[in-house]
Parts: C-alpha cells; structure tokens; sequence
C-alpha cells in the first residue's frame, strides 16, 4: 500500500508540475565514513564528532545533515568551521511515513483517484481530507465519503518531513567555496559494557584475563568505519539535556590506530581508545577485544561474612548452617600481570576439569578498578567447609529509644571442614554503631568502622570455634 501511495504521488506531479517548497538555498553533505566520523562512547550516551564537505555560497544558507542520530538531543548540536557563523538550527524529527505525510494533509485539499473499470482510465477528483483516523475520509463537493488510502494523491510533499532524521543549520559564510565542517552534539541511545572471561589454573594462583567490549547502537543511525573511544567512570548529567561544557573539551581527540586498546586519563575518568575504526548498525550489539593478560596472579580465599542485624535482638541458641563463599582475589598491578585501569563489568570464570573440559566455576560482577586497585569475585559457595553461629548471650544494657541502646551479645561459630586438606577461613562480621570487642578466642583486626575480621583455620575433616562477645552502642 505504500508503495501504491508513492506511486500515486509521483504521478501526480509528473503531471501537474508542482514542486516542492524548499529554502532558497540549501545544501546537503551525506554522511561519511572513516576518519570523518569517531564516536565517544559512555555509558548511555554518546559524543558523536562527524566531519563533512559542504560546497559554500556567500551569505545566508542552510546545511542539511541527514542520517544524524534520531535520538541526539538538539540543544547539545556546534558546527565548528571557518568563516561560518550559525544562525538557527531545527532538527527534523518527524519522519516521512504514510500515516505521518497524511496527517499533515487533513484540513487540505487533495485529489482521489479512480480507475475506470474497463479501459483503466485515471480520473482526478478534488477533495478535502477530513480525517485519516481508522480510514480515510474526504469531502467531494457536499458529499462525505470514505477512500482506500491507495487512491488519496497528494499534492506535493511538505518540506518539514524528511526521510531521515536530520539536521537543518541556518548559516551565514563570509566567502563561497568547499568547506570542510565539524558537527559535534551529544546523542542518547549508544552504550558499552565490558564483559570478562577468566581461564584459572587448577592450583587456583594463576589466570588467563581476557576482555570484551561489546557496543549497543538504539540510537537510530548507522556509524561505519568510526573511531570508537569508551570513557570509564560516573559522569554527571543534568536532568533534561545540556553538555555543551562536557562536548567542548571532549572536541577534536584524535583516533590513531594502534595495536592494542590505547588508555589515557581524561578529567577524573579514563578513556579507552580501540585500536581500530568499527562498523556499528543500528539495532545492533557488536563485542570488540578490549584486552588480554595471561598468566596472572591471584589467589582462593574462604570467606563467611555475617549480617548487622545480629546485634540488636535476641536470636535462638541453635544456629542455622550457613554458606562459607568462595571468593578469588587477584591485585591489578604490573607485579600480578595487569597494572591497567579496568572497566566494570561481569567477570565469568572457568576451570579445566582431570580431563581437560574446560568448566564454569562462577561469575561476579567487578567495578571499576584503577590500577594498584584489589578484586574480588564471590564465585559461590563452598561445598566442603560450612559454619554455624549461635548467639549465646544477649541482653540489653541501657537506652529508652533507637538512638541510645546499648546492648551487649555473645556469639559462638562452628566452622566445619568436610574436605581432605585443611582450609583457611576469614570471618568477617559486620557490627552497626559504636562497638568494642570484650572477649574473644582468637584476635580480631579491625577492617573499617564496621567490620571485625577473624582469620580461622580449619584442619581437614574437623571444626574449628570462634567465639567473642560484643558491646554495641546505637
């Protein structure tokens, strides 16, 4: 049906002549590829920086950008270009499609069609579209009447609907000639997100990092052959729009190829640039290498972390089991076999099995790590060593309101080791308020303000206590 209404349209003024209104002087570049065209990338928006050549007149004109992204935010849009001194700007956001090139049209003057059912014959009726809401409905001279869409002739196409999301620039030049123009604004629609896989040795103390990058595109455009740089960190946006400070110092960065990603600080971020230009459609989610590290250091902790909440109410004697976490650690430095800046995201590890079969063992999700910076992936739950805590004393020592309760508590926890080599647990229980240790089996060390860590070490097939008690003040 499209097709036939298009049809309808370009025989209409093939013949009847009749044009379509347009500026008095107006010139479009199509968009380029390569090194005219970088993208920077964060992590739900985008720097777009697109390079074109505009043949220039003297004086006033208005520069068409089609194929520009559907969801850029307007407001955000410099042209930068010698002698060239802009003037309005209008972004065509509603775009040519049948319902849309109707509903401009209701309230004007058209023409139906018919075809004469034995010679074939067109005949030209005019009409006023009344309503294109369900059907068509037009007004031939006092009748009312309904019409397929198919048969409803425009007479010419109305110069604020494109077929492409694009951007109008009214411009004044001081000379004519070539030019070649910058076009930076900022777009919603382009993310990144940086996926890892990790290979570890069955000792557990070395590892295989590999990264991927992978890119989404909602943004409504196609990007070919575009330098890609991915900015890591929290940057803070306004409500509603705006960037123009953020867009003119992320202006004009270089893309260089390089043979790995090239990272650099920018601000209190850090910039990643890929090696190489990429292709990015819209609709599409593309991964690209990030990095790789082998042969990195790392190292298996057993970790049984406990809950504030033990410490303000009375709980039964009888603990129930709890799950001890399988936690590995690896140091980002150049001694370890990294030392880079690493981007957030999942990291998925596996292991080979006495086979050979390469095994998944867990995944957590890493933050932005900078370089000296610690992970530490809780990939599960250990199967082997189990706990059990047991509050064995609790009562409250003053306080008549949430703000001044002192309680005071007591806590035993059984750490069993089912395995046949013996195992080392770190205890790390998480304490509100102001609080002090009155009494324990083995010393404590104190992480931060809220945590009191234990190291427990269990023989192989047996249980080892830790007990302590505990004054807290709220």
């Amino acid at each position: 049906m499209l097709y036939r209404l298009a049809l309808c349209c370009l025989m209409l003024l093939s013949v009847t002549g009749v044009g379509t209104a347009a500026p008095a002087i107006e010139t479009t570049s199509p968009a380029l590829s390569g090194p005219a065209l970088s993208l920077t990338i964060y992590d739900d928006f985008a720097l777009v920086r697109d390079r074109r050549t505009f043949t220039l007149v003297a004086g006033e004109q208005t520069l068409l950008f089609p194929s520009i992204s559907a969801r850029i935010q307007p407001e955000t849009a410099l042209l930068t270009g010698r002698g060239l001194q802009v003037l309005e700007q209008d972004f065509a956001y509603d775009i040519l499609s049948p319902q849309s090139l109707l509903e401009r049209f209701v309230g004007r003057e058209v023409e139906v069609m018919s075809l004469h059912p034995l010679t074939g014959e067109r005949n030209f009726e005019k009409a006023v579209l009344l309503s294109v809401s369900g059907g068509m409905i037009v007004r031939i001279g006092d009748r009312i009447v309904t019409v397929p869409p198919d048969r409803i002739v425009l007479p010419s196409l109305l110069p604020s609907l494109r077929d492409r999301p694009t951007l109008s620039i009214l411009v004044s030049s001081d000379d004519a000639g070539k030019r070649s123009l910058q076009l930076s604004y900022l777009t919603d629609g382009l993310s990144w997100q940086a996926d890892y896989v990790a290979e570890l040795a069955p000792e557990s103390t070395r590892l295989d990092l590999g990264a991927w990058v992978t890119l989404t595109n909602e943004s409504g455009a196609d990007y070919r052959q575009a330098g890609i740089q991915l900015v890591a960190g929290e940057v803070h946006r306004e409500s509603g729009g705006g960037g123009r400070e953020l867009m003119l110092k992320s202006q004009a960065r270089a893309m260089a190829a390089a043979p790995a990603v090239r990272r650099e600080k920018l601000f209190g971020y850090h910039l990643y640039s890929l090696p190489r230009p990429v292709t990015l459609l819209r609709k599409e989610h593309k991964q690209v290498a990030l990095l790789q590290a082998n042969g990195v250091a790392c190292r298996r902790e057993l970790v049984l972390r406990g809950r504030g909440d033990y410490y303000s109410a009375k709980m039964g004697r009888v603990g129930a089991r709890q799950g001890v976490a399988e936690v590995l650690v690896l140091k980002n430095s150049e001694d370890a076999g990294l030392g880079m800046p690493l981007p957030a995201g999942t990291v998925r590890v596996y292991s080979r099995d006495s086979s050979g079969g390469l095994q998944f063992v867990g995944e957590d999700r890493m933050a932005h790590t900078p370089e000296g910076g610690v992970v530490r992936l809780a990939l599960g739950t250990s199967f082997d060593v189990t706990a059990r805590r047991t509050q064995v004393d609790f009562k409250k020592l003053s306080g008549f309101s949430p703000y001044n309760y002192v309680y005071e508590s007591g806590y035993s926890i059984t750490i069993d080791n089912g395995g046949k080599t013996p195992q080392t647990v770190r205890v790390e229980e998480q304490i509100p308020g102001d609080w002090t240790i009155l009494q324990e089996s083995r010393p404590h060390v104190r992480k931060d303000s809220r945590t009191a860590s234990w190291t427990v070490q269990v023989p192989a097939g047996g249980s080892s206590v830790l007990t302590y008690r505990v004054r807290v003040k709220y």
